[in-house]
């Protein structure tokens, strides 16, 4: 049973990582939506699914975003404690190092189990919907904006479509009108009109070059300022839609689940399942690390031990992504150095945190 007190540092300490997470989910979305216009204006994304695989890539982000907003917002809230003196108060009226760790802890563990949630199964399983999302988009006119009865601007300059029926899963098309300029060698302008009875969209083996397939219609080669026009009856025509450009960020391993992980035995499985795992422990090292870090006298600067923390924060992390590089360049066949390099830390913050805590010995006692 929670105490009064456990329920006061509960709730501040929640409002603190609450109102952190929500500054942190700002900045983290508005970098993931500058990727994903990016990616929409090179052809990788189509604009039709823009928005729903942004949220599905800030549900992988999560298990990022979620330790430091645990990290950033406990320290905030505790370190506005002992600035306030409320600390020093609770600690005159008896209230020792247990009565600040049983809320500290039971807020770990929610913290711990959620991140492991995440960066276990969630992240992964948002990874492979939104690459699902892309593929299944990307072989599709109807993502491209095109609605029968109506005329639509192919991607890519690609001309103007016109169908009067469409599949429900945007493949096949009924009576098909298509337009579209072409300058040749000499910088001669002419216009291709193309109908057909019916069309169906297709992709090329590897996924890059879409096509659409016209079937039993005229094709049309206009001059602009000639009267040489062209006139061809065809039984099939392809035209090409806009090419699909390669993901460079693109990372097979993160699609993975956690078990086929666990059954590959490649150095980027490897380093993707080192990666995963050391998002909750993480999360429980740097909620210890806020144990010592947050206490400061109330006339010290506000922000002094925050740039501190962060400064800490960058340094953990960025020896974690150097450990997991050398994983997957093969200079490293072990994650045992990420797991010292967390046991360590964990430590180092424990004895500061006794330290401070530890009774001291009045200087000329016996």
């Amino acid at each position: 049973m929670l105490s009064i007190l456990d329920r006061y540092f509960l709730r501040e300490l929640a409002y603190g990582v609450i109102a952190t997470a929500i500054v942190l989910l700002v900045i983290f979305a508005g970098g993931a939506f500058a990727t994903v216009l990016q990616k929409v204006a090179n052809g990788s994304i189509q604009p039709s699914v823009m928005f729903e695989v942004l949220g599905l890539q800030m549900v992988d982000l999560l298990s990022t975003l979620l330790p430091m907003s645990a990290f950033l917002g406990t320290l905030i809230a505790l370190g506005r404690m002992y600035r306030e003196s409320e600390m020093h108060v609770l600690a005159s009226s008896g209230m020792g190092p247990s009565g600040m760790l049983r809320p500290v802890t039971l807020l770990t563990v929610i913290a711990t189990i959620v991140v492991g949630t995440v960066s276990l199964w969630l992240g992964p399983l948002s990874a492979r919907t939104a690459d699902q999302v892309i593929a299944v988009a990307n072989k599709s006119v109807i993502a491209a904006g095109l609605d029968a009865g109506r005329f639509t601007e192919l991607p890519g300059k690609g001309g103007i479509i016109f169908v009067d029926t469409l599949s429900r899963d945007g493949t096949v098309l009924g009576k098909t009108f298509l337009a579209s300029d072409h300058v040749d060698s000499q910088n001669r302008t002419s216009v291709r009109v193309v109908n057909a009875k019916s069309g169906r969209m297709y992709q090329e083996s590897d996924g890059q070059n879409r096509f659409l397939a016209l079937y039993d219609g005229w094709q049309y080669e206009i001059p602009l300022g000639a009267d040489n026009w062209r006139r061809m009856k065809y039984e099939r025509n392809d035209a090409s839609l806009s090419s699909i450009t390669d993901d460079d960020d693109e990372d097979p391993a993160h699609e993975l689940a956690t078990a086929d992980l666990f059954k590959a035995h490649d150095a980027d499985s490897l380093g993707e399942l080192v990666s995963r795992f050391a998002a909750p422990v993480s999360t429980l090292v740097l909620m210890m690390m806020v144990l010592p870090m947050s206490r400061q006298a109330p006339r010290d600067a506000r922000y002094g031990r925050l740039l501190i923390a962060v400064l800490a924060y960058f340094i953990y992390v960025i020896w974690q992504l150097i450990a997991r590089a050398q994983i997957i360049k093969e200079r490293l066949h072990t994650s045992i150095p990420i797991w010292i390099l967390h046991i360590i830390v964990f430590a180092i913050a424990a004895w500061i945190f006794w330290r401070q805590n530890s009774p001291r010995r009045v200087k000329g006692a016996a």
